[in-house]
């Protein structure tokens, strides 16, 4: 006899990840280092009301800050969103996740279904997106984290804004990469919310590198400037 599968709507309710449950997890790994809100907000740069209404489950995070708030804990994201009582591993093969079984995380204005989460350590985070936000409210819409970002319209349509003022649209089909350091945020224009695939790194050698040489350029003419 055939096994009978979970349907798609069972398991996607099976894997969403809600506020109450982040929290706690939030709130064990800073126990785990005996720190205070305080210490967390300083190592992250996240406020200590966001960390402590977060931490409660009254606050849904975007991904600035649960990716600045798993750094500062010196953990994998997937660890923060991996499935309750499910082992987080290295990457010693082929991670696999079924349609569904993603993990789902309702954030302010965009859900996220993170893949592979069971694999720690990991260079990107791949993620299927809804994009709830139809306008732009202000500065505090804008996420800025380490890191390229890749993002790819799998339906209806997005408008991507960066703080500079730029925007790029993109229909189905279309994709965007950028550097994830400027402020940026994600709108549906379709009448339908879009969906998107989308996938965020963290800083590379090469970028970093050519961060600290720009800064260094940036120190030097100052350094000339006042001299002169």
């Amino acid at each position: 006899m055939p096994v009978a599968r979970k349907a798609p709507a069972a398991a996607a309710q099976h894997h969403t990840l809600d506020r109450e449950t982040f929290g706690r997890r939030l709130r064990s790994a800073r126990k785990k280092f005996g720190w205070t809100l305080a210490e967390v907000a300083e190592r992250s740069g996240v406020s200590i009301p966001t960390i402590s209404r977060a931490e409660r489950g009254q606050l849904a995070l975007g991904y600035e800050n649960f990716s600045a708030l798993a750094k500062a804990l010196r953990i994998d994201i997937g660890t923060l969103f991996s499935e309750a009582g499910g082992e987080v591993g290295q990457l010693q093969g082929p991670v696999v996740t079924r349609a569904g079984e993603g993990v789902t995380y309702r954030g302010l204005a965009f859900s996220y279904e993170f893949l592979a989460t069971q694999a720690a350590g990991k260079q990107m985070s791949p993620i299927l997106g809804t994009v709830h936000a139809r306008t732009v409210q202000g500065p505090q819409d804008f996420d800025r984290h380490e890191g390229e970002e890749f993002v790819y319209v799998l339906s209806g349509s997005v408008e991507v804004h960066f703080e500079n003022g730029r925007s790029v649209k993109l229909a189905k089909g279309d994709s965007l990469y950028f550097d994830s350091r400027m402020g940026h945020t994600y709108t549906s224009t379709s009448r339908q919310l879009a969906r998107v695939l989308g996938a965020c790194t963290h800083e590379s050698d090469l970028m970093k590198f050519a961060r600290e040489r720009e800064t260094g350029a940036q120190r030097k003419k100052a350094a000339a400037r006042k001299a002169a």
